[in-house]
């Protein structure tokens, strides 16, 4: 046995060695909101396909892969006259916003999982001279993408974006694109069957068709050098026919303006000495405007500049000590059903979290939106950034591991210009075993090649022995903070009896506590003892802040949760009604007790760690 067991974990050493990343799509461009776009948001028809009749002909083949490449709903078929059988219509068919989900939009869909064709139909006027992208921000969880009847390619992972170029594929007038979207929960998919959070069905970001130049300005980096506040570094990445071009760099403001000269890839490698600039912090959010231009392109961004390290037990935020005064959320808004709309929603969130004087969110469990980000370098609130590499994952299977690095790997490209992501997380409470150890430090290590200039982290195992809270995960060797999810007072023990217990880390870094909390449903009062009372609640917080505080090197702590939000893991038919009620603020917006226990501890270290 012991023998079988070594052979396997070698092939999955192999396996994971030769896993490649792509899905079909093209790079993703670098601020796709910095380019000409227009947007397809809007009313959407839709076809509900429970059986994947538009996907499956008879013998049950998809109908792209037949040889006449037709049948399929994503040919939008119409009667050719009075005889002609066709069975479905997008024209006469339901219609609903995207960005958007289908379970908040349609009381049939509340709890649906399953296949649901979209169409939008729009106007183009492409030209000899540009080349051009269909950008989707996210779409859940595995999407299928046609224009026009033919297939551009598919992509897996319900929170990242991709992209598709349709160059030579837009007619000038009419076009439509048709989408199918299928949020069916699989073993081996990114996350994996088993979540706590709602399974929002649909496209529920944006969609972008991009206009570009022939050569364009692909991607860029333009940061802090690691440890340097006297140095910004990073590369311009042309894409094109003429990549040997002269390209400029030029932030107004910090009084730089330089020129650098792209290889025969297309990439300039940036390395530009700082006199005087000031440092992007939650107490100064400073965003410069930064425009970056070659003889063909021209993109401009808003970026702040900032150092972030560890030395020992502390984190250092632009060289000074700094403790991580955090909530998490989910993109979900709890008081309209369904994922965060837009910039109000967005917003919103944000403004609570600081309204508990908080300094930075953990973006919980899985990419959020772009827009997000960058509502928290305007704000001022630094970022926990993390995929859902979430609980029993397939570790042995080579493609779970190939969806979960693309899936790290585009939220990376897509934010590394965001000065308030300071965390690179590459999972949450994965139970150790060797083939997990296998694909955990992989993808760290994946982490660390594509940025040296923030921290890898992920939410470490823990298990407790009497009454002790040991933190011995072996993934914590491979990375910069002990973080790690305890419930004393919930999950064990009691509100009071969690005083007993002790934590036992094993690694000398900065711990910062990703989890803790109780449910409490909202409005509900009784004494301190009575579980689902914000009293309980509350006392469960005042406790752990004293357990917590206990931890030497205790650097910064994301208590769980900012809002109540929906799972079907919690049935309870009155406390819970298939919400988690660990929410500092209930499904009406109203703040909870310990909401104010939270916000009066993180005044007092605001005041310790000045």
């Amino acid at each position: 046995m012991k023998r079988n067991f070594s052979v396997n974990i070698l092939l999955a050493c192999l396996l994971l060695a030769f896993a490649g990343t792509a899905f079909g799509q093209t790079t993703l461009i670098q601020n796709i909101y910095g380019r000409t776009n227009l947007s397809l948001d809007g009313r959407w028809n839709y076809i509900v396909d429970p059986y994947e009749l538009g996907y499956y002909n008879y013998r049950h083949q998809p109908f792209d892969q037949t040889p006449s490449g037709k049948g399929g709903f994503y040919d939008d078929k119409k009667p050719d006259n009075k005889t002609d059988l066709v069975e479905y219509s997008f024209d006469l068919s339901q219609n609903m916003n995207v960005p958007g989900d289908w379970n908040s939009q349609s009381t049939k869909l509340e709890v649906y999982e399953g296949t649901v064709w979209f169409r939008q139909k729009f106007n183009a006027d492409p030209k000899t001279d540009k080349k051009y992208f269909l950008y989707f921000g996210a779409v859940n969880y595995e999407a299928h993408v046609y224009l026009n009847g033919k297939k551009l390619g598919m992509h897996k992972g319900g929170f990242t974006p991709f992209q598709f170029d349709v160059t030579g594929k837009l007619k000038a007038g009419e076009n439509f694109v048709v989408v199918k979207a299928d949020n069916t929960r699989h073993q081996d998919d990114i996350p994996t069957v088993n979540t706590d959070w709602w399974n929002y069905g649909g496209i529920t970001r944006d969609v972008m068709l991009a206009e570009v130049p022939v050569t364009y300005i692909a991607d860029y980096k333009i940061q802090l050098a690691k440890g340097n506040m006297n140095r910004l570094e990073g590369f311009v990445q042309l894409a094109g026919t003429e990549l040997g071009q002269q390209v400029t760099v030029n932030i107004p403001e910090a009084g730089i303006n330089q020129k650098f000269t792209t290889d025969a890839s297309g990439r300039a490698f940036i390395s530009i000495p700082v006199k005087k600039i000031s440092y992007w912090s939650p107490e100064n959010p400073k965003l410069y405007h930064v425009e970056i231009s070659g003889s063909t392109d021209k993109v401009i961004d808003r970026i702040g500049f900032r150092t972030i390290e560890t030395k020992g037990q502390d984190i250092l935020l632009n060289g000074k000590s700094i403790f991580l005064r955090g909530i998490s959320l989910h993109d979900e808004n709890p008081l309209i059903p369904g994922r965060l709309r837009g910039q109000g929603d967005m917003r919103m969130m944000l403004q609570w979290a600081k309204e508990l004087n908080c300094n930075y969110v953990r973006l919980a469990h899985y990419p959020h939106s772009e827009e997000m980000v960058r509502l928290a370098d305007e704000m001022g609130l630094l970022v926990w950034a993390e995929v859902p590499v979430y609980w029993t994952i397939s570790w042995l299977n080579t493609e779970t591991y190939q969806n979960a690095e693309q899936q790290l790997s585009d939220l990376m490209i897509r934010d590394k210009n965001r000065s308030s992501v300071i965390v690179w997380s590459i999972g949450n409470e994965t139970p150790i075993s060797d083939p997990r150890n296998i694909f955990m430090n992989k993808l760290a290590a994946k982490a660390r090649s594509l940025d040296d200039t923030r921290l890898v982290a992920a939410a470490l195992e823990v298990h407790r022995k009497d009454k002790d809270i040991v933190i011995e995960d072996p993934l914590g060797d491979k990375l910069d903070l002990v973080s790690f999810n305890e419930y004393a007072g919930w999950y064990f023990s009691n509100s009071t009896d969690m005083l007993n217990y002790k934590f036992d880390i094993r690694f000398n870094k900065p711990v910062v506590i990703t989890e803790f909390g109780a449910d409490a449903l909202g409005g509900f009062h009784a004494d301190a003892e009575t579980r689902w009372s914000e009293e309980y609640q509350e006392l469960l917080y005042k406790n752990q802040f004293k357990m917590l505080s206990a931890i030497t090197g205790l650097r910064g702590m994301t208590p769980w949760i900012l809002t109540d939000f929906r799972s079907p893991r919690r049935p309870h038919p009155y406390y819970q009604d298939y919400w988690n009620r660990k929410g500092l603020i209930s499904e009406t917006g109203k703040k909870k007790k310990a909401f104010f226990a939270l916000k009066a501890f993180y005044d007092d270290m605001q005041i310790k760690f000045k």
